[in-house]
């Protein structure tokens, strides 16, 4: 016998970046599926250093929707810190984090709450296509991930969004994860709650263009990586002791040679000797920069400096 449903306080956390005229539109939408349920809704809006006419759209908003919070970050801080402010000031049974910007169809929110409802503390939405995107970054992030759940004990889907639901339970474990370079697709993951995963067709921008620059998509991947894996370190490790055993090999043909009476042989060669260098410094300095990675982010964490700071919250 089905169980039967309940009414959930449903809080919705939604970062925009530079999205004047948009939020109201997509609000709009919003409402249009979320009017329909027998929940009580909260929409947290996260306004991640807007310098357009963000925030006049969103007090626009606020002042149309009672059920309406707008949070104000004093500076960009980047979309993981947006999505971290709106995750601290959500006090729903039910957490469900979206871009502002169109490409999170909002009929998913329906699916996603019946699936929380049947028991799973994480719904993972995954984008199956996406709408113009280039080769590039669909074989970027297609690496990317690859890359990632060969070197890490974190398993990622390949196309997961930072479009998901979660219970009570997760968003609470997930805001006991303070550090200060933050990548929640993995955060989430690590955490290893029941899950279910979401298929979904990303539709186009409503309008402009995607905020996430090469440098910033960059930086993401970094702090996945750095944060997740101590690979690095191995691979500069085993480089290393790769070209140690390959001396042990040189010096052992070496002596062969002078043992047998060869010595005609050993013909001192500049060439050999300057690749040799050239590699070991090569490694030598690789092995370094990881490290240095490393000790950066352990600097920046053992600072202790809040992830991000609000102008204001209404």
């Amino acid at each position: 016998m089905p169980s039967k449903k309940r009414r959930y306080k449903v809080d919705l956390v939604i970062p925009v970046y530079n999205e004047a005229g948009v939020v109201e539109t997509i609000h709009e939408q919003i409402r249009g599926v979320i009017d329909r349920l027998p929940h009580d809704f909260r929409f947290i809006y996260v306004d991640d250093g807007s310098d357009d006419g963000t925030a006049e759209s969103l007090q626009s908003v606020k002042q149309a929707d009672r059920r309406v919070t707008v949070l104000t970050l004093s500076t960009n801080f980047g979309h993981q810190a947006a999505l971290t402010a709106g995750l601290d000031h959500a006090a729903g049974d039910i957490v469900i984090s979206m871009d502002g910007d169109g490409q999170h169809p909002p009929e998913m929110i329906i699916q996603m709450i019946d699936l929380i409802h049947q028991g799973y503390d994480i719904v993972q939405a995954q984008r199956v296509t996406e709408a113009r995107a280039s080769f590039f970054k669909k074989w970027t992030s297609d690496v990317f991930y690859k890359i990632l759940n060969t070197i890490s004990g974190t398993q990622l889907v390949s196309g997961a969004a930072d479009f998901r639901a979660l219970n009570r339970q997760a968003v609470d474990a997930l805001k006991a994860m303070p550090e200060y370079h933050r990548f929640l697709r993995g955060m989430i993951s690590w955490m290893g709650y029941r899950s279910a995963i979401l298929p979904y067709h990303q539709p186009a921008r409503m309008a402009g263009r995607s905020k996430y620059s090469l440098g910033k998509m960059f930086r993401l991947a970094s702090d996945a990586i750095f944060s997740f894996s101590l690979i690095p370190l191995y691979i500069g490790l085993s480089s290393g002791l790769f070209f140690f055993a390959l001396a042990a090999v040189q010096l052992v043909y070496v002596f062969g040679l002078w043992f047998t009476d060869n010595t005609e042989r050993v013909v001192p060669g500049w060439s050999s000797l300057m690749a040799v260098m050239l590699i070991a410094s090569g490694i030598i300095m690789i092995l370094l920069g990881f490290i240095g990675v490393y000790v950066g982010y352990i600097f920046q964490e053992v600072k202790r400096r809040p992830v991000y700071l609000l102008k204001k919250g209404e």
